[in-house]
C-alpha cells in the first residue's frame, strides 16, 4: 500500500477514536444527569470545559511540533495520555469531577489534529491535499465519533453503566497508539513548496502574529468559530432535545445522534473532492447554508423518525466544511511547513470562543427558555458561517490554473 494512504487511513481512525472519547460524555449525558442531577447550564460547561483546553492545547502543541519536528512522538504520548482520560472520565463521582476530567482530556486531545494535518500536508500532493485532509479529519472522527459512538455508548451504559463506557472507550486509543509506533514516520524533509497562494517569503519564522495578516486566516478563524458552535451545540444539547422534548426514547436518541456521524463520514469524501474540483469559497457558502437544516428539521420536522433522520443527514453535510476552513485553505495561504501552527491557531481561537461560550450560553438560555433555545443558536451559527464565506480568497490549485489560464 502507497504510504500516502496508509497514513491517512491510520491517522484518520486515531482521530476519529479522539472524537469517539470527545462525544462520549454528549452521548452519555442523558445517563449521567440522571444520577448525578447536573442542570444544563452544566451540561454546557462540561462541553465548554473540554473545547476550551481543547484550543489551548491546540495552539500551544502545534506549535511546539512545528518547531521541533517530532511530529510522531508528540502524537504517541497525547494519544496514550487521552485515552487514560478517559479512565478518569468513568471515575467522576461530581460535577466539578467530571468537568476536570474533561479539562485534562481536551488538554491532551487538542494538539492531534494539527499534528495529523502537519503529517498528511508532508506528504500529500497539492491536487489532492483537500480531499487527503477532508477524509484524515472527518472519516473516522465521524464514522467511529459520531456514528459508532452513540450506538454502542448508549447500548452500553443502558446494560452496564455509564461509567463502564467510559472505561471502554479508553481501549482503542491505546490500540492505535501501538499502530502508529509501527507504521508512521517523522516526514524526511519538514518542508515543501508553497501553493500559489501562499507567501514564500514568509517562509522562515513564521508565527502566529503573522499568519494574521493573510485576510484568509482571520476569515477561517471566524467562521470556525461559528461552525464549531454549530457542532458543540449539536453535540451537547440534541440528545437532550430529543428525549425531554420530543419524548424519543434512549434507542431512537441515539439513531438520530448517529445519523450525524453517518452523514460527516459520507460527506467528508464529497465535500473536500469537490472543493478540490470547483474551489473552496463556492463549496464552503453552499455547505455552511446547508447546516441550516438541522435545526430547522429538529424543530419543526413532524413526520416519521425516518424522514427527520434523512433531512439530518442531509443538513449534516455542513460538517465537510470543517478541515476546509481548519486546515486546506491555512494550509494553501501560509507556508505548508506551518501547517500544525496555522491549524492550531484557527481551530484554537475557534474552540475557545465558539466552543467554550456557546455551550455555555445556550446551556443558560435553555435553563431559562427552555432546550429549544440552543437548537435556534445552532440554526444562526450555520448562518453567519455561509455569509463570512463569501469573504474568503480562492486557493484551490486547480480553480487557481484554471482562472490563470
Amino acid at each position: 500500500m502507497k504510504y500516502e494512504t496508509k497514513l491517512i487511513w491510520i491517522l484518520g481512525i486515531t482521530f476519529g477514536f479522539v472524537f469517539f472519547d470527545r462525544n462520549a460524555a454528549a452521548f452519555l449525558m442523558p445517563f449521567i444527569t440522571a444520577d448525578l442531577k447536573f442542570t444544563n447550564q452544566q451540561v454546557g460547561l462540561i462541553a465548554s470545559a473540554l473545547s476550551f483546553t481543547w484550543a489551548l492545547g491546540g495552539l500551544i502543541g502545534g506549535s511546539v511540533s512545528d518547531r521541533t519536528g517530532k511530529r510522531k512522538t508528540t502524537l504517541l504520548v497525547l494519544i496514550i495520555a487521552f485515552s487514560l482520560c478517559s479512565v478518569v472520565s468513568g471515575l467522576a463521582a461530581s460535577f466539578v469531577a467530571l468537568f476536570l476530567a474533561r479539562l485534562l482530556m481536551g488538554l491532551f486531545e487538542g494538539p492531534i489534529m494539527p499534528i495529523c494535518h502537519s503529517l498528511i500536508v508532508l506528504e500529500s500532493d497539492a491536487a489532492t491535499r483537500g480531499h487527503n485532509m477532508g477524509v484524515t479529519q472527518n472519516f473516522g472522527s465521524n464514522l467511529l465519533g459520531s456514528f459508532v459512538a452513540p450506538l454502542v455508548l448508549v447500548a452500553l451504559a443502558t446494560s452496564l453503566g455509564w461509567r463502564t463506557s467510559f472505561f471502554i472507550a479508553a481501549a482503542p486509543g491505546l490500540v492505535m497508539a501501538l499502530l502508529i509506533a509501527k507504521y508512521v514516520h517523522e516526514p524526511k524533509a519538514d518542508a515543501m513548496p508553497s501553493s500559489a497562494s501562499a507567501t514564500p517569503s514568509a517562509a522562515d519564522g513564521m508565527g502566529p502574529l503573522a499568519m494574521l495578516k493573510h485576510g484568509n486566516i482571520w476569515v477561517c478563524i471566524l467562521m470556525c468559530i461559528f461552525m464549531v458552535s454549530w457542532m458543540v451545540l449539536g453535540w451537547a444539547f440534541l440528545p437532550l432535545y430529543y428525549t425531554k422534548v420530543r419524548n424519543f426514547t434512549a434507542g431512537d436518541m441515539s439513531i438520530l445522534m448517529s445519523v450525524l456521524g453517518l452523514s460527516a463520514t459520507f460527506f467528508s469524501f464529497v465535500v473536500p473532492r469537490l472543493s478540490d474540483k470547483y474551489g473552496r469559497k463556492p463549496v464552503v457558502v453552499v455547505f455552511n447554508l446547508i447546516g441550516m437544516l438541522v435545526p430547522l428539521a429538529v424543530l419543526y420536522f413532524q413526520g416519521s423518525l425516518w424522514g427527520l433522520a434523512a433531512l439530518i443527514f442531509v443538513g449534516w453535510s455542513a460538517s465537510g466544511t470543517m478541515p476546509l476552513l481548519m486546515g486546506t485553505i491555512p494550509s494553501e495561504t501560509i507556508p505548508p511547513r506551518y501547517i500544525a501552527t496555522a491549524v492550531g491557531l484557527v481551530m484554537g481561537l475557534g474552540e475557545i470562543i465558539g466552543g467554550v461560550s456557546s455551550p455555555a450560553i445556550a446551556g443558560s438560555y435553555a435553563d431559562a427558555y427552555g432546550l429549544q433555545a440552543p437548537v435556534l443558536m445552532q440554526m444562526g451559527c450555520a448562518i453567519i458561517a455561509a455569509i463570512l464565506a463569501l469573504f474568503l480568497t480562492e486557493t484551490a490549485p486547480s480553480k487557481l490554473k484554471r482562472v490563470a489560464a
